[in-house]
């Protein structure tokens, strides 16, 4: 079995859920399991639509609609025949959304977000699923959400992989062709939970492992994986090959292309990953599997935005020690703050983090009461691997330079605009 995951931009649109055919009838899709994302920016706007549950429950209704009336704008080019089944399959789906906002009473946000984000990745599929039957391709729908087993850390759940594992060689008949969703799965009482964003390389990835794939191929708007992303730089280069070793060392860093999560399963059974373009897929993109570390040996460039670059003093000026840095370090674990880049001397502690659930104002009032916190918000954070000396230069050109940290083969820089 081969496992194909589509992103986003790969079904956008009804041309592109078209091309999706196209590639399906280019390359093959015989034994294979397709993983789709949810179309276009639906995420975004069903983001949207829980944080007017929560703060704006004037335009509530508003919100929803939008993200009904653009896959219904996607189903009419597809199909036109409004008797077609998909159009009720719609109608339900909106009305699942619309009941659990009216009747749901958890106050949990994290909770709430995992019920209405998943809709997007069930939505994407069953239209994808109708328009392949469309055209001849036919093929087994299933929900991930049965599949894939998690505990209730929502939106960022952690994967049960024993009873995920057992589940998806139950349910998944590896002589058809079955379509699925990345990013979602349950708990154990059979909520919703997502995976993270940009879950559904990762979800590509759990699929192979439990099945034992052939490879995994992740189709993208892009000729595979390039040595920067080319929306921040100039002159970038294909990478034909990339070890997993290395391939988990850039997704660490931040390299977009791949999930963080998505290379340890795949690198536990040596399953090959292919990144390619579904605008032109007999080109042979970018292979992540045993070999060398990089071909062509080049530099390689990650930016993470919005970051916060975080410094702690001692208010006695007394070391900062291992059992300080631990109580930190516990306790941004507890508010779910990522850390990306540390460094300390004797009586200072500096911190570059991503804050995606908000909560620095909570832990820098407990900080307070133990160190001098100032920060920077807003921040950039730059990783060149493989560097050579002159690859900061133009990164620094019309930037202040805050913290800079270099090893044997990476350096990074925090920096304000």
């Amino acid at each position: 079995m081969r496992v194909f995951k589509f992103g986003g931009a790969s079904v956008r649109d009804a041309e592109n859920v078209k091309n999706v055919c196209k590639v399906l009838q280019t390359v093959g899709c015989d034994n294979c399991l397709i993983i789709a994302s949810a179309m276009g920016k639906t995420t975004n706007a069903l983001e949207t639509v829980v944080h007017n549950y929560f703060q704006n429950r004037f335009d509530l209704a508003e919100s929803v609609d939008i993200v009904k009336n653009y896959h219904l704008d996607i189903v009419h080019e597809l199909f036109p025949d409004t008797t077609h089944e998909i159009y009720q399959k719609l109608t339900e789906l909106f009305e699942g959304i619309t009941h659990f906002l009216l009747n749901n009473k958890s106050p949990n946000y994290n909770f709430v977000y995992d019920q209405i984000v998943s809709n997007g990745e069930i939505i994407s599929t069953i239209i994808l699923h109708y328009y392949l039957q469309e055209v001849g391709i036919v093929n087994q729908w299933v929900d991930a959400r049965y599949l894939i087993k998690t505990d209730t850390k929502y939106r960022d759940a952690e994967v049960q992989w024993d009873m995920t594992v057992e589940s998806i060689k139950k349910h998944i008949d590896p002589t058809k062709l079955n379509i699925t969703q990345g990013f979602i799965g349950s708990d154990y009482n059979g909520f919703s939970t997502t995976l993270g964003r940009e879950g559904s390389d990762y979800s590509a990835a759990i699929f192979a492992y439990a099945m034992d794939a052939e490879s995994v191929t992740i189709w993208k708007d892009v000729p595979g994986v390039l040595n920067a992303d080319p929306r921040y730089f100039t002159d970038t280069i294909l990478l034909e090959h990339i070890s997993y070793a290395e391939a988990i060392e850039l997704a660490f860093y931040g390299a977009s292309v791949i999930h963080p999560k998505t290379l340890q399963p795949l690198r536990q059974k040596e399953i090959p990953l292919y990144v390619k373009s579904f605008i032109n897929p007999t080109l042979p993109g970018t292979n992540v599997s045993k070999g060398a570390p990089l071909t062509p040996q080049v530099p390689c460039f990650i930016v993470k935005k919005d970051q916060l670059l975080i410094s702690l003093s001692s208010k006695d000026f007394s070391f900062i020690m291992e059992q300080n840095i631990s109580d930190i370090f516990k306790l941004f674990g507890e508010y779910n703050i990522k850390v990306n880049v540390i460094q300390n001397s004797a009586i200072s502690f500096s911190v570059c983090v991503e804050d995606k659930f908000n909560h620095f104002e909570s832990v820098r009032a407990i900080l307070a009461d133990k160190f001098r916190v100032s920060y920077n918000e807003n921040v950039s954070l730059y990783t060149i691997r493989h560097f050579e000396e002159h690859s900061a230069h133009a990164i620094l050109a019309d930037k202040t330079l805050l913290l800079k940290q270099v090893n044997r083969e990476t350096m990074q820089m925090v920096t304000k605009e």
